[in-house]
């Protein structure tokens, strides 16, 4: 049996590739044809009636704080890591995500059933999750191949992948394992999609607040290279959030994704194929 030269090969794969972006773009934009013919009802996560003026001021001061950040991380030269930062960080997103969460509950907000924690059971959520990040790689794939055009480096060199490269000890990185995979997919999700989006839904729209959010969503993370990859992520995560009626979906898109880019990082041979 003979033996397929590297052209035919890497033409192959190629191919392969193709196939599956153009799986995943017809996957979101039937997705996001549904959305647009869909009226809500009580309980979507777009329901215009439950997010009022007190949660547009605090959306506000969010996203102040968000921008700001992220305008300190882009000039911040440092990248120096020890655990008192880290668990500093754990220990900051959390209180953000139980004080906002508060807050709705203070408001007589409805959030498991505004978030649709309990529209699909925990099995049903983490394989749709899958499957839809299975459709959006390819797109992500192609947007971080847009930015190695212009850029040596791509969505892997994101911040999550430098504070893993720059930990020195053994319980750093199981910090990072546990911000990256369980704490960031959650409060992320909550304050991205749930609230943020939520609150952006009722005052611009849908594509408005898919489009806002997702541009925040790629700007805080404050690597220039990763925005478009991050922001094609966002933007699935949306979609995802929005057609299923359940946070869970999108926690579980991130969750994984994340453990992903943590596993190609500890296994580069894995990426470099």
């Amino acid at each position: 049996m003979g033996v397929l030269p590297p052209t035919s090969v890497n033409t192959f794969f190629n191919l392969l590739f193709w196939v599956f972006f153009l799986v995943g773009f017809y996957v979101y934009v039937a997705l996001a044809r549904q959305l647009s013919s869909r009226v809500p009802i009580e309980g979507d996560p777009g329901e215009t009636r439950t997010f009022g003026l007190p949660e547009a001021v605090i959306a506000l001061i969010l996203i102040t704080f968000l921008l700001l950040n992220a305008v300190a991380s882009f000039h911040a030269q440092s990248t120096t890591l020890n655990s008192h930062d880290l668990a500093a960080n754990i220990v900051l997103t959390v209180v953000v995500l139980v004080v906002l969460a508060g807050f709705l509950e203070l408001r007589r907000i409805n959030v498991e059933k505004l978030a649709g924690f309990s529209r699909h059971g925990i099995v049903r959520s983490v394989f749709t999750g899958a499957l839809l990040l299975l459709a959006a790689y390819p797109l992500i794939s192609a947007a971080d191949g847009f930015m190695r055009i212009f850029s040596d480096e791509g969505s892997s060199k994101q911040s999550i992948v430098e504070l893993f490269n720059g930990s020195r000890t053994m319980s750093q990185r199981a910090m990072i394992i546990v911000l990256a995979v369980a704490i960031a997919p959650i409060a992320e999700e909550f304050v991205f999609r749930f609230f943020l989006y939520g609150v952006m839904r009722r005052y611009i729209g849908r594509f408005g607040g898919l489009i806002f959010t997702s541009l925040l969503f790629a700007a805080v993370h404050a690597h220039l290279p990763s925005f478009v990859p991050l922001f094609v992520l966002a933007v699935c995560f949306t979609i995802a959030y929005e057609w299923s009626g359940s946070i869970l979906v999108s926690m579980t898109m991130h969750s994984l994704f994340n453990s992903l880019s943590l596993i190609f990082l500890a296994f580069p041979q894995l990426s470099d194929q």
